[in-house]
C-alpha cells in the first residue's frame, strides 16, 4: 500500500474514534485528495476510463466502497479499487461518501 495513503488512513481511523463522528467532511476531502483524485480527478469528474463520482450521493458512494472493500467486482476497474477499499474503516467510507456527495451539490 501506498505509504501516504497509509498514513491518511491511519490520520482518519484516529480522527474517528476520537471524535466518534458518523461523517467528517474534512477528513473525507484529505483522504479523497490523497486516495482518489489520481484516478477520479480532484474535482471527481473522472479522468479517461475512471468514473465521474460527481452528481453521486452518499448512500451510492458507500454502497460501492463497501462492495469494493468485501473484494466484489463492479465493473471493468473493480480490480483497481479493490485494493484501495480494502483498508477503509466504516468512518473513512463516510467521511468520503460525505465530502463526494457534498461536493457534486
Amino acid at each position: 500500500m501506498n505509504t501516504s495513503l497509509f498514513i491518511v488512513i491511519a490520520a482518519a481511523l484516529a480522527m474517528g474514534s476520537a471524535t466518534g463522528q458518523a461523517a467528517d467532511k474534512s477528513a473525507g476531502e484529505a483522504l479523497f485528495a490523497d486516495a482518489c483524485a489520481q484516478c477520479h480527478g480532484p474535482n471527481g469528474k473522472g479522468m479517461a476510463s475512471f468514473p465521474s463520482l460527481s452528481g453521486r450521493d452518499a448512500e451510492y458512494i458507500t454502497s460501492r466502497l463497501e462492495t469494493y472493500r468485501a473484494g466484489e467486482k463492479v465493473g471493468s476497474n473493480s480490480f483497481l479499487m479493490i485494493p484501495n477499499a480494502t483498508d477503509l474503516s466504516d468512518d473513512d467510507i463516510a467521511n468520503l461518501a460525505a465530502f463526494i456527495a457534498e461536493s457534486a451539490e
